[in-house]
């Protein structure tokens, strides 16, 4: 696959600078709205916004059962910030929600509130030497993996960058960077399969 088409869930947060990083890192993108868009794309971003509500508006427009079911397919998917909390197994101390995609337990807020922000040069082995320039805003942390989930990247001990299989799940908003190893990353795995 040269140019591998993946959408943007378009329905709450930073639907435009994720694909224009994306096009940036050699895809085709797209916003994803409807059921017809999903079939449309060879990989998923699920970007920052309100957890709660981006559940809540999945279902009213019947996009989380196709998004579940062309996940475990093997459709690559990527959880941003909000989008970790979407995908994860549980949200810890809420009963809320999620779309069960990666065996994870996620801490919501848990960097604080939006004057905590903050941008962090964090070292990715993944995405070699150079660390990259995390923008954490009012970001989740990873307070359990299960057995398959590989931690890429931690802050204080807790998983800010995680993959297992076909998902993958970071705390901050590498679409507000000018560094694109993320999403050449994601779009590498997309590519692969």
């Amino acid at each position: 696959m040269a140019q591998p088409h993946i959408g943007v869930l378009a329905v709450q947060g930073d639907v435009d600078e994720h694909r224009t990083a994306l096009e940036k890192s050699g895809a085709v993108s797209s916003s994803v709205k409807t059921t017809a868009d999903l079939a449309r794309v060879d990989g998923l971003v699920i970007p920052g916004g309100e957890s709660t509500t981006v559940i809540r508006l999945l279902e009213r427009f019947a996009l989380d059962d196709p998004i579940k079911d062309r996940v475990r397919a093997g459709m690559p998917l990527w959880g941003t910030c909000m989008g970790m909390i979407v995908a994860a197994h549980d949200v810890a101390g809420l009963d809320q929600k999620t779309l069960d995609l990666i065996d994870i337990t996620v801490r919501r807020n848990a960097f604080g509130r939006q004057i905590d922000s903050a941008e962090i040069d964090l070292p990715i082995v993944a995405l070699g030497a150079k660390p990259f320039p995390a923008i954490f805003i009012r970001a989740p942390w990873i307070e359990r993996t299960g057995a398959g989930v590989e931690t890429l990247a931690s802050v204080d001990g807790h998983g800010v960058f995680v993959r297992e299989g076909n998902v993958i799940a970071s705390s901050f908003h590498p679409e507000l960077t000018r560094d694109r190893r993320m999403h050449e990353y994601f779009v590498s795995l997309v590519r692969a399969h």
